[in-house]
């Protein structure tokens, strides 16, 4: 999000810099990992679609300007089974959902039974006759690193400047303006984005510090016996179960490569971005496979050729915030992504930059605003 919002910023000649903690793109937050998933039917809700729609163009358009592969319409498979619930980020009837979103925004789609879909991609062999499945040509993955790459590489060419390997430590309104202490020294803003994921609420504070859960995600990949079956796609997000932790997705190998990706999430255990266990055993592979995989997707070895942990930065209701700060006017606040973020991040950036420089906008931000949670009336703006 960050990257993001300094490249349509620096877009629109404001005088920006990006500062970061790490040296991004990098492995130690929420976006990292090769490959993240884009749909444009989104199921957690319509109001995400704009900004789904709005980041494929700026993806194609990255692309033009850079050279790097970005964005992959490889088809994304929803499934979920034929009868009984089940759920996706805190959503019930996911597939219905999507299908429902894909009809009101006309997006290409097609609607199958698990035995069509069986048919048409075979590496998926437990699908049920009876599944529930959608199908979505244009969805597929994006490369998060080349496209945070990309947007800070461009971002700097407009003219923006990148304060790396800074820590912010205090972000204060004095009036007209913003105090951002940064190792020591400070910068003086008219305006900030926060953009921190899962260190926001340190950072922030209240009621960022209620609002905001970290749990500890983990991406495994598994050596393949064939590519062949694999190669080309579909990305696949499979609920086989009635709860939110029961289902996986996956995605088809990269080009070249004899891997297949595939996590599953849990929202159980909290942690912080400090406190992260960054380490992946190998008996959490092993219950990844056995308990997920397994039965599901073809020619999967035990061989683990890789595995790391991640984060995700979730709201009460699974949503995002996109919202001044309650008492600090000029501080907007951006995201927590909630496990769903990185597809929408580019048109997200978009939309920030509208709503800082009070251009005129493209994007509805009421429903991601910080008032549809109940909070202490004294963090609330006067």
């Amino acid at each position: 999000m960050g990257a993001a919002t300094l490249y349509q910023l620096a877009r629109r000649g404001v005088d920006a810099i990006g500062i970061d903690r790490f040296e991004p793109p990098h492995a130690l937050g929420s976006s990292h990992g090769e490959t993240r998933i884009t749909r444009q039917a989104v199921g957690e809700g319509a109001d995400y679609v704009p900004f789904v729609l709005a980041s494929h163009e700026i993806w194609r358009e990255l692309e033009a300007a850079t050279g790097e592969p970005l964005l992959e319409a490889c088809g994304v498979l929803v499934v979920a089974p034929g009868s009984g619930a089940s759920s996706h980020h805190g959503k019930p009837d996911f597939v219905g959902r999507s299908i429902e979103t894909a009809r009101a925004f006309d997006i290409p789609h097609e609607v199958l039974d698990g035995a069509e879909a069986r048919r048409r991609f075979p590496q998926f062999v437990g699908l049920a006759s009876d599944d529930k499945v959608y199908y979505e040509p244009n969805g597929g993955y994006v490369r998060p690193e080349r496209c945070i790459a990309a947007q800070l590489s461009q971002a700097r060419a407009l003219g923006a400047r990148l304060r790396l390997r800074s820590e912010v430590t205090v972000i204060r309104q004095e009036g007209d303006v913003v105090r951002i202490g940064v190792d020591g020294d400070e910068i003086v803003a008219d305006q900030v984005v926060v953009a921190a994921g899962a260190w926001t609420a340190p950072l922030l504070g209240p009621p960022f510090d209620r609002l905001l859960t970290v749990s500890r995600q983990v991406l495994h990949w598994f050596r393949l016996e064939d590519v062949t079956p694999h190669a080309g796609g579909p990305v696949i997000i499979w609920m086989h179960g009635t709860g939110d932790e029961d289902y996986f997705y996956g995605f088809p190998p990269l080009p070249g490569d004899d891997r297949l990706k595939v996590a599953t999430e849990q929202y159980v255990a909290a942690t912080t971005a400090e406190t992260l266990d960054r380490e992946v055993s190998s008996a959490e592979s092993a219950e990844m496979r056995r308990t997920h995989i397994a039965g599901r997707v073809a020619g999967v070895t035990t061989e683990v050729a890789q595995a790391a942990a991640c984060l995700y930065t979730v709201t009460p209701d699974n949503g995002f915030i996109i919202d001044r700060h309650p008492q600090q006017d000029r501080v907007m606040v951006v995201s927590a992504c909630s496990g769903h973020g990185f597809k929408h991040s580019a048109g997200i950036g978009q939309a920030v930059a509208e709503a800082v420089t009070g251009g005129p906008s493209s994007f509805d931000l009421t429903p991601f605003s910080l008032g549809r949670f109940e909070m202490s009336p004294e963090w609330h703006a006067s």
